[in-house]
């Protein structure tokens, strides 16, 4: 826990301070004020700091040190435990879960990250949490509760997930671009690539924001009794809600571009197959004639010109007869 932040915040007064380890369970049994520890990446400390100080739920704890791969929520006694995720592309496409536990108590907020992965920079990881920590000790906002706290990191979360849907659609908009301009259609494959990433990153988002909407859902009906934090929670589903809506119109909007291009792609290849089966057709009974009779014809001590030149006309002839055959037929 050698990167923890741990502050104070005087209920009275409105003063945050940033205090250490050796004080939180002092902390803890102070009424004046509220605290909140935010443990980067939590470890065996972290576990036993939360059970014994916190008096955390054991099931809690083991969800906070392993990776969770869907929004999850618990209500022990008085405390919530909540599990949200952000999105952050890496590479080829990749789409990491950035994710976000938190214990909201009467006089506690406690959020954790991770697992990271290697590959995510830590600093990546915090900067909800970094953000309301600059604004708290810079005295610009301080939040009256645990509460307040957590739907203003909440709130970010939503926040940095509409920048990202914000910039996929810029990125739906170029390949839309491309494809009017018929761009893409010198390098099918690689320009699909780029469709189906979009869609990946898009479809992430979306399934992360409905579900975090439904745990929300779920927490609004545990503590629909506090009307001041029922508020909260509301306005934090309404985001999410939000968030899903438009990632799901953005995404039936690359959709359309999708099937499109692919329409236009395969209508190019279902006439370029007509065309061969017309080539095929032409030269089929021509190459039957010529195979079976030319060794007749052709010798090598003489030729029959009166055969070979039969032979010419009658294979000239049906190559004629089958391209107007296939003309009638609307191949070409």
């Amino acid at each position: 826990m050698a990167f923890q932040r741990v502050l104070w915040i005087d209920r009275e007064s409105g003063t945050v301070t940033k205090r250490t380890d050796a004080e939180i369970p002092a902390l803890m049994k102070d009424p004046s004020g509220w605290l909140w520890l935010d443990v980067p990446e939590p470890d065996e400390q972290t576990a036993a700091l939360l059970t014994e100080v916190f008096g955390a739920h054991p099931a809690a704890v083991a969800d906070v040190m392993e990776r969770n791969h869907v929004p999850r929520l618990h209500l022990y006694g008085d405390v919530l435990f909540l599990v949200l995720h952000r999105p952050l592309v890496g590479e080829a496409g990749h789409v990491h879960y950035m994710e976000l536990d938190q214990f909201i108590g009467a006089n506690y907020l406690v959020t954790t990250h991770g697992p990271r992965n290697l590959a995510v920079p830590l600093e990546r990881l915090l900067e909800e949490t970094d953000d309301l920590a600059d604004r708290m000790l810079a005295g610009r906002w301080v939040p009256s509760g645990p509460w307040a706290a957590s739907k203003r990191i909440v709130s970010g979360l939503t926040i940095a997930e509409e920048r990202f849907v914000n910039r996929l659609a810029r990125d739906v908009g170029e390949l839309e671009k491309q494809v009017m301009a018929h761009a893409g259609d010198s390098n099918p494959q690689v320009f699909l690539e780029q469709l189906f990433s979009c869609r990946h990153a898009l479809l992430t988002v979306r399934t992360m924001s409905s579900q975090s909407a439904e745990i929300y859902g779920r927490a609004i009906r545990l503590l629909s009794g506090d009307k001041g934090v029922e508020a909260m929670l509301r306005d934090n589903k309404d985001a999410y809600d939000r968030l899903s809506r438009i990632t799901s119109s953005q995404l039936d909007f690359l959709s359309g571009i999708t099937e499109y291009y692919r329409a236009r792609t395969d209508t190019k290849m279902t006439i370029a197959a007509e065309r061969l089966a017309v080539i095929a057709a032409i030269t089929l009974p021509v190459t039957a004639i010529s195979s079976v009779l030319g060794m007749n014809v052709i010798v090598n001590e003489s030729t029959n010109w009166p055969w070979l030149i039969g032979l010419l006309v009658v294979m000239i002839g049906l190559s004629l007869v089958l391209l107007r055959w296939a003309k009638r037929q609307g191949w070409w």
